[in-house]
């Protein structure tokens, strides 16, 4: 099964949050609410300096992604 590279996701726990999820390496779950990261396994091929430029990348596309999906949901 081919996954996609993120996923939008909420939760009626936490009603003003808003969960992006990166399936692909390195996993991680971002909630654009106030851009919180929590990783879902540890970046061990990557040094902190690495990790740091991979993931400010990775952010921009998670938002990229938000932004896209709220526009389809909107047409």
């Amino acid at each position: 099964m081919e996954l996609p590279k993120f996923l939008l996701g909420d939760n009626t726990d936490f009603p003003d949050d808003i969960f992006i999820i990166h399936l692909d390496y390195p996993r991680f779950i971002i909630n654009l609410k106030d851009d919180e990261v929590e990783f879902m396994e540890e970046a061990e091929d990557l040094d902190e300096a690495e990790l740091n430029a991979e993931m400010e990348g990775l952010i921009v596309l998670a938002n990229e992604f938000y932004d896209r999906e709220i526009t389809r949901y909107e047409e």
